[in-house]
């Protein structure tokens, strides 16, 4: 049977919580001693929670997206001495792009420990990913100012290791799949349209048909458009035995 994605959580308005609470439960999570709590707070902190002389999480989301970026990308060169720049790429974005960031996010229960006012539940399906996604970088670079690059290594392997393992890891998304073989099948580039919008607009659901000349249109659900547009390639990219369905995870 083809996996589905798990759906989006979204990001609950997190009730506040002291300095040392978030402390210990990131030293959990981590590995690694936090002795600056003021600066995690920051990190687990959306602009929409921050106080008025506070911060929040972009200036370490900035340092935590290069600390991922240089350990992934060794970790990814190590484990593939035969792959051509290509195909590291590939590999490397599928490991640091926003989805897997908030999946990472919620498997470690970062997202659980978020700081964020009560309108985060109108943001998009999309934002709430971002969010996610920035937070777990800013938390990177927290583990890496307070224990230096050996610490931010053994943090992030232990929840990116297996994944750059994966058979997957080295696929492109589906929309790029099924452009370049509806390219050599038929010289078209695939339509997307979307049929119809379910839910409130705080959590809507999308249905979106994939449209290759000369072939059955493929259907798929998302909360977002694009996690429709996503799942309607690979409707198509499976049923036409380009991908085989039980390796698939969009």
């Amino acid at each position: 049977m083809l996996r589905q994605r798990s759906p989006d959580h979204g990001v609950m308005a997190a009730k506040p919580q002291n300095n040392e609470t978030l402390a210990s439960a990131v030293e959990a999570i981590a590995g690694c001693p936090v002795r600056d709590a003021e600066r995690l707070r920051r990190a687990l902190t959306h602009a929409s929670a921050r106080g008025a002389h506070a911060g929040d999480y972009q200036r370490l989301e900035f340092l935590g997206d290069r600390v991922l970026g240089l350990v992934v990308a060794q970790m990814v060169f190590d484990a593939n001495p035969k792959a051509a720049e290509g195909e590291l790429s590939v590999r490397l974005n599928a490991l640091v792009n926003a989805e897997t960031l908030a999946e990472i996010a919620d498997e470690a229960g970062i997202s659980e420990l978020i700081q964020a006012g009560s309108e985060i539940r109108s943001l998009s399906a999309r934002k709430r990913i971002n969010l996610r996604a920035d937070v777990m970088e800013a938390v990177i670079a927290v583990v890496y100012l307070e224990g230096g690059l050996e610490a931010a290594r053994g943090f992030i392997r232990r929840y990116w290791e297996g994944r750059s393992k994966a058979e997957t890891a080295a696929r492109r998304d589906a929309k790029t799949e099924l452009q370049e073989w509806a390219h050599q099948m038929s010289k078209a580039v695939p339509v997307y349209s979307v049929d119809k919008r379910e839910g409130p607009d705080h959590d809507p659901v999308y249905t979106v048909s994939a449209i290759v000349d000369g072939f059955e249109a493929g259907v798929g659900i998302g909360r977002s458009k694009r996690e429709a547009e996503q799942a309607a390639a690979t409707d198509i990219l499976v049923r036409e035995g380009v991908w085989q369905e039980e390796e698939n995870t969009q």
